[in-house]
């Protein structure tokens, strides 16, 4: 909601500047999205790493 805000003030001081913006931002989106995916994967393998890593506690954990 304040993106939205921010980007109507920005219209109305500056439409030229605004319609610029709207078309970068879906372009800068497409290019920055498999920093994203890559991201999001390697979160995923360090929480593996760290289940491993914790599953021997775990487990004596359960049997005491």
């Amino acid at each position: 909601m304040i993106g939205f805000l921010l980007f109507c003030i920005l219209a109305v001081l500056c439409w030229p500047l605004a319609l610029v913006a709207l078309v970068l931002f879906p372009l800068i989106w497409l290019i920055l999205l498999p920093f994203k995916l890559l991201g999001m994967a390697v979160a995923g393998v360090f929480e593996l790493i760290g289940a491993i890593f914790m599953l021997p506690a775990k487990i004596v954990k359960a049997i005491l």
